[in-house]
């Protein structure tokens, strides 16, 4: 793994949210993007070499809907840039962890990703993520 990639903090209402970070950050997001396989809208902003990822669910039954009906918003994931996203997908399923996803999948932000299950790293949800090439 070579860095943390981003934060993704889900948030029930992306237009409120935005105006936060936009004040907390002193700056304005540079991309919005749904993912509709995901049925997600995101929101990224750039701070330094560091991303924050605002998650907001496009339907009641997708998985933001759901983590935000259990827990709330807040910290939703910790993504991880990876040189290659098969190899380390590879490596973690033989050292034992639980990926959600068995191939790499089209994600946000022009990456591959693959998501690592929070039960495996002590409560915490593990995105891996390559650039697309």
């Amino acid at each position: 793994m070579k860095r943390i990639e981003h934060i993704g903090i889900a948030v029930a209402d992306l237009d409120q949210a935005e105006k936060t970070y936009k004040a907390l950050l002193g700056t304005s997001p540079y991309k919005r993007e749904e993912v509709e396989s995901e049925k997600v809208i995101t929101s990224f902003f750039k701070t330094g070499k560091n991303k924050i990822e605002l998650l907001a669910s496009t339907d009641e039954n997708g998985v933001i809907a759901k983590y935000l009906a259990k827990k709330g918003e807040g910290i939703h994931h910790i993504a991880f840039k990876v040189k290659d996203i098969k190899w380390e997908m590879e490596r973690l399923s033989e050292a034992g962890f639980t990926l959600l996803n068995p191939e790499p999948k089209i994600g946000a932000d022009n990456k591959w990703v693959c998501f690592v299950h929070p039960k495996d790293n002590h409560g915490v949800l593990v995105e891996l993520c390559q650039d697309i090439v």
